[in-house]
């Protein structure tokens, strides 16, 4: 089972409180443009962090297959039969290297990151094609 990491959420939920902070400083200081801008960013990290919070395990395997989280909170099961291929992209850019797990499943591609799943794609990659053989 592999799941986003406490802290993450917890930044996330803390960065939207800070965004709402400047919405209502920006509000009673009278500039609409930093309002405008400090609105959306609370709701789209709050939203991130209340996903975090409401589902925090991205994937799960077991005997019969893989869990994945599709769509904001929903869950789908793929049985090992329905897994085309797992593989880790891995790029380099701005001298940092960024991994990211795919796992194709022939009608959908679900991609994970490293915050996401709280270790490295490349561990969790492994530990799937072990199971899945």
């Amino acid at each position: 089972m592999w799941r986003v990491r406490r802290e993450l959420a917890v930044f996330k939920i803390l960065g939207a409180l800070a965004c709402a902070g400047l919405a209502v400083f920006w509000w009673v200081a009278g500039d609409v443009r930093g309002v405008i801008l400090a609105v959306p960013a609370a709701v789209l990290v709050g939203g991130m962090g209340l996903r975090d919070v409401l589902v925090p395990v991205r994937l799960s395997a077991d005997a019969d297959g893989i869990t994945v989280v599709h769509g904001f909170a929903g869950r789908r099961h793929v049985p090992w039969a329905a897994v085309e291929d797992v593989t880790v992209d891995v790029r380099r850019r701005f001298g940092l290297r960024s991994e990211m797990l795919e796992i194709d499943t022939g009608d959908h591609l679900h991609v994970f990151s490293a915050h996401e799943l709280g270790v490295s794609p490349t561990e969790v990659a492994a530990e799937l094609r072990r199971r899945g053989t």
